[in-house]
């Protein structure tokens, strides 16, 4: 029994010490700031997890980043300016819509240049066979019937 009430101790622990690392800071005051708000926390991807958005995300981190774009709101500044602070003090890979331009760019572009390059070696392949002349005396063919 004592093993079984230490295991529901570090369980409940556990548990209480994600549920203390999500956000129970008080709303803005302005509906717009509000809205705000929420759309930067799904779109900034939290960077100990990495596949998450930091309002989803129990890291620290990611706490300490939603309690920093909560003071930048309602500071008053804009979207622009938040998301720049954020790429420069943490890089693209922090938006999970990066900006298009620089290194981006060649990501942006990929499938489209693949998909001109695929299509291009398919045309080359048809146009090539269809030239090739056809030997119809070849002896290779299925046997004939008896």
């Amino acid at each position: 029994m004592n093993v079984r009430r230490r295991w529901f101790a570090c369980l409940l622990a556990a548990l209480m010490s994600t549920a203390a690392a999500l956000d129970m800071g008080a709303p803005l005051a302005d509906p717009a700031q509000q809205a705000l708000y929420d759309r930067l926390t799904k779109e900034v991807r939290c960077l100990v997890c990495q596949n998450q958005p930091i309002g989803d995300s129990s890291a620290p981190l990611a706490a300490d980043l939603r309690r920093e774009i909560h003071e930048m709101v309602a500071a008053g500044q804009s979207e622009r300016e938040i998301k720049q602070f954020l790429t420069d003090r943490y890089g693209d890979f922090v938006l999970y819509k990066p900006r298009y331009g620089g290194p981006a760019a060649l990501l942006w572009l990929a499938p489209a240049l693949l998909l001109l390059f695929g299509g291009a070696v398919i045309w080359r392949v048809v146009r090539r066979r269809a030239a090739m002349p056809v030997d119809l005396d070849d002896d290779t063919g299925p046997p004939a019937a008896d």
